[in-house]
């Protein structure tokens, strides 16, 4: 019987996994194309400096389970590498948002030296169209599926890949289009991706909406929904609406009252003080016309 611990970092914050096992494991995940797409750059290291594990999993158990029992995620037997992977986005989602970091579930770019946030909120509303038309229009990759903020709401990092890759067991969607035939619809080509790494604040948010048919419709957002469409936005990696695993698994409640008070003030400040739009169009190019607008009505180029 051996034991593996490492640790899976992103920026400060760090989460440290032990593994009992029967056979050898070079790592807790052999595939890390989903948790690197949610979750921007994370890390692996070997070198454990956390005196006590956040995640425990026994392998060698015959019978499968999750329990979370103070503050430790408990696993027994044999999970999948799409169910580990969407395990870990919780558990890392939530460590990182003890470290003061904040994902949120969304696209953004760098155009004409201001930073316009695309938030996510479900699925398949246009974050990732819109990110790459503003890309093709000369701006500046920040992030495709996550994008990180410190607790002030400034943009420390984001992920840079534009696909999920391939999806483990555990993480299939037969409901999701393929990507390539989102990109194909619209695009001639993708264009070239130029990152911007810097830190800098959020000048823009947009809700995008697009599907092929709206009609062009540009709406500022309100208070209420600035909050909501955030707060759901940052919601997205605690994973009670993620894991299901065959037996009736569910990912247990990890989240905590005093994170929930501080996550609620952080979407808070973040929302008041700049321009959130609702933008509806049928295609990209569209939608885009429509954010270079708002960026001239609200004084940002």
């Amino acid at each position: 019987m051996g034991i593996l611990s490492e640790e899976i970092l992103s920026g400060d914050a760090v989460l440290r996994v032990d593994v009992e096992s029967a056979g050898e494991m070079e790592h807790v995940l052999e595939d890390m194309h989903f948790i690197n797409y949610r979750l921007a750059s994370v890390s692996v290291r070997s070198e454990v400096k956390k005196a006590k594990a956040d995640v425990i999993w026994d392998r060698a158990a015959s019978e499968k389970g999750i329990r979370y029992v103070n503050d430790q995620l408990l696993l027994t037997g044999n999970w999948e590498q799409g169910e580990l992977n969407k395990i870990m986005v919780a558990m890392m989602g939530s460590r990182m948002d003890r470290e003061g970091i904040h994902p949120f579930h969304s696209s953004s770019v760098r155009f004409k030296d201001r930073t316009i946030l695309f938030l996510g909120g479900e699925n398949n509303h246009g974050k990732s169209m819109s990110q790459i038309e503003g890309c093709r229009r000369g701006g500046l990759l920040i992030s495709t599926e996550t994008t990180v903020t410190d607790d002030e709401g400034i943009v420390i990092s984001g992920s840079k890949n534009v696909y999920v890759g391939p999806r483990a067991k555990g993480t299939e969607r037969a409901d999701l289009p393929s990507q390539d035939e989102g990109v194909r619809k619209f695009f001639d080509k993708e264009p070239e991706y130029k990152p911007f790494e810097e830190k800098a604040p959020v000048d823009l948010v947009i809700m995008p909406g697009m599907d092929g048919h709206f009609a062009t419709q540009v709406i500022p957002m309100k208070e209420f929904e600035r909050e909501y469409q955030t707060f759901h936005s940052v919601m997205n990696y605690l994973g009670l609406n993620q894991l299901l695993s065959p037996g009736g698994l569910v990912m247990p409640i990890i989240d905590s009252d005093e994170l929930r008070v501080r996550r609620g003030d952080f979407v808070r400040r973040f929302a008041q003080d700049k321009p959130y739009y609702m933008v509806r169009a049928k295609n990209p190019g569209l939608l885009w016309d429509e954010v270079e607008n708002v960026l001239a009505k609200e004084g940002l180029v």
